[in-house]
C-alpha cells in the first residue's frame, strides 16, 4: 500500500490552483476535467461564457474535489487580458498551475490567403499567451518552491513543428513562436522556481479540428498519415498533464512534448528502400 502512495503522489495534483484558458471545449476542457477530477481548484475562461459554464456544470456533477469555477475573458485584447488576471486574483492569492490553451486558427489557400488573418491569429496565440503569463508571474511565484515549483503548460501544435502545410500559415507560425516563447521563458523563469513547457499535439477531435476528424470516416483517413496509426485520445492529453503538473514532472522545463503519434519524425518514404 505504502508503494502505490509513493506512485500516486508522483502525479498528484491535489489542492492545487490552476487557471485554465479556452477550457470548455476540445484540449481545454480534457484539462480542466482531469485537474479538477484529481483535486485541483480550477479556473476554466474563454470568450464563450455558455460554453464555460456548460462545461463547469458537467465537471461539477461528477462532484470533484473543489467545484470547477469560470469567467469570461478575451485574450485577444490587453483590456481582455487585465480582466481577466482582475477577477482571478479577486478570487485567489496564488496560482500553482497556468495553462495557455486558448487559440485560434485560419485556413486558405496560397495565393488567397487573407492579410487580417495574420494580426487575428497572432494576437491571441501568442501575444495574449504571453502577456497573460506575464500579468501572472507574480501570483505563479507567490507559493514555488523546489519541491513543488509552479508549471506553465503552453498548448502549441506539431504544426508549430514540423512543415506539414494544408493552410494554417498564420496558424502554424504562432505555434512555432509558441515554442521558442516556451523555451525562452524556462530559460528566464526557473530561478524563480516556474517550470514552463509545452505540448504538441498532432490531430485530436476538437471544434477546431471537427472538420477533418469529426466523422468516423474522416478519424480513419487521418490515421492513416499517422505513424502510430490512429488519431490522439483524451488519455494522452490527461497522463501528459498529470506527469507535467505532479511532482514526477518538477525536474523538466523547457520540453516540447510532441504528442503526435510520430507525426514531427515522419519524414516520408526510405529511399533507399
Amino acid at each position: 500500500m505504502q508503494e502505490v502512495n509513493i506512485y500516486k503522489n508522483l502525479f498528484s495534483v491535489e489542492d492545487r490552483v490552476a487557471l485554465v484558458t479556452g477550457g470548455g471545449t476540445g484540449i481545454g476542457k480534457i484539462i480542466a476535467e482531469v485537474l479538477a477530477k484529481s483535486g485541483s481548484k480550477v479556473y476554466i475562461t474563454s470568450r464563450k461564457l455558455d460554453v464555460i459554464k456548460k462545461t463547469a456544470e458537467e465537471i461539477n456533477l461528477t462532484k470533484p474535489k473543489y467545484n470547477v469555477n469560470f469567467f469570461s475573458s478575451d485574450i485577444s485584447s490587453e483590456n481582455g487580458i487585465n480582466e481577466l488576471v482582475d477577477e482571478f486574483i479577486n478570487n485567489e492569492k496564488y496560482l500553482d498551475i497556468l495553462i495557455n490553451n486558448s487559440g485560434v486558427s485560419w485556413g486558405a489557400p496560397l495565393g488567397n490567403f487573407p492579410y487580417h488573418a495574420w494580426d487575428r491569429v497572432m494576437k491571441l496565440n501568442v501575444a495574449g499567451l504571453f502577456h497573460l503569463t506575464q500579468c501572472l508571474l507574480p501570483y505563479l511565484s507567490k507559493k514555488a518552491s523546489l519541491d513543488y515549483p509552479s508549471r506553465i503548460i503552453n498548448i502549441g501544435s506539431v504544426m508549430g513543428t514540423a512543415p506539414l502545410g494544408d493552410g494554417p500559415y498564420s496558424y502554424s507560425a504562432s505555434k512555432a513562436a509558441v515554442h521558442q516563447i516556451t523555451r525562452i521563458l524556462a530559460k528566464e523563469l526557473a530561478k524563480k522556481m516556474i517550470t514552463v513547457n509545452a505540448l504538441a499535439p498532432g490531430p485530436f477531435l476538437s471544434k477546431m479540428t471537427e472538420f477533418a476528424v469529426g466523422t468516423e470516416d474522416k478519424e480513419k483517413k487521418i490515421a492513416q498519415n499517422v505513424p502510430i496509426g490512429r488519431i490522439g485520445k483524451t488519455k494522452d492529453i490527461q497522463s501528459s498533464i498529470l506527469y507535467l503538473c505532479g511532482l514526477g514532472g518538477s525536474y523538466i522545463t523547457g520540453a516540447i512534448l510532441p504528442i503526435d503519434g510520430g507525426i514531427h519524425i515522419a519524414t516520408g518514404p526510405e529511399i533507399f528502400e
